[in-house]
């Protein structure tokens, strides 16, 4: 078994808002992954007295800790689980029902010798490898699925469209949430390799489109997660007039996790 992972801050002048672990048991037999993505709430009051750090933080040790060590227990309700965990380690302190409680994207992965699962929420990118090639996208969509205009604010987006029904789901204070995300299992034999990507390691395909997600594994298996963040950090650079990055900020946290099974 294989497994890299990089992460790369978008600037050095603020932390990380993503977070990444792996985990694999003492008999030696499958794993867990887990990626999340913060989302950098607006300058101004978000409700909490925590950053979204020490979110993700707390609630990607949750995840990984028990999608580890409860196989009996989904992907789905150990989310479920983790975010109300997290949601009471600072409930007494902050204003959890606030729209921009910290929260964060969620993709995890768990395999043993009969099957993989999956957990995807909002748009961080999780791919299946299979062993003729092929590559599979596991993707939550309902961002791209929102009526135009829906992010075109801040205000517009968390008004109408965070958290609520139509819209987009992402993990916060809401262990209910759990239900929304995307999930499935697919046979052991089906998959030679799993990648997760927050959206800054995506955008070498989803926003620059320098190649589709088959090509973007081959860019994993053969450079490696830092690899490929290089080459999106390289592409942002080269985007001066901002035709790709428009209104995006030029560099965002960029997380990557390659496991060849």
């Amino acid at each position: 078994m294989r497994i890299e992972l990089a992460t790369v801050a978008g600037s050095p002048e603020r932390p990380n808002e993503d977070w990444a672990a792996t985990a694999l048991p003492a008999s030696g037999q499958g794993g867990t992954l887990v990626v999340l993505d913060g989302v950098t709430p607006p300058r101004g009051d978000d409700g909490c007295v925590h950053s979204v750090p020490w979110f993700t933080a707390r609630l990607g040790g949750a995840l990984v800790e028990l999608s580890g060590s409860r196989r009996d227990l989904t992907l789905q309700e150990i989310l479920e689980v983790s975010i109300r965990h997290t949601a009471d380690t600072h409930r007494s302190l902050c204003d959890l029902s606030h729209v921009r409680t910290p929260q964060a994207t969620v993709v995890m992965a768990r395999w043993d010798d009969a099957g993989v699962e999956h957990l995807v929420l909002s748009d961080s990118v999780l791919l299946f490898e299979a062993h003729d090639g092929s590559v599979r996208p596991l993707l939550d969509d309902r961002l791209d699925r929102l009526p135009p205009g829906s992010l075109s604010t801040e205000a517009i987006a968390d008004s109408g469209f965070r958290n609520k029904e139509g819209g987009f789901f992402t993990a916060a204070a809401d262990p209910s949430v759990a239900a929304r995300a995307v999930t499935g299992h697919t046979p052991r034999d089906r998959v030679r390799a799993i990648a997760a990507l927050t959206d800054g390691a995506s955008r070498w395909t989803e926003m620059f489109h320098e190649g589709d997600w088959t090509d973007c594994l081959g860019v994993l298996h053969k450079d490696g997660p830092q690899g490929l963040i290089d080459r999106v950090r390289a592409l942002e650079d080269a985007d001066t007039e901002r035709v790709r990055l428009r209104r995006s900020k030029t560099h965002d946290d960029a997380t990557a996790v390659y496991a060849v099974l």
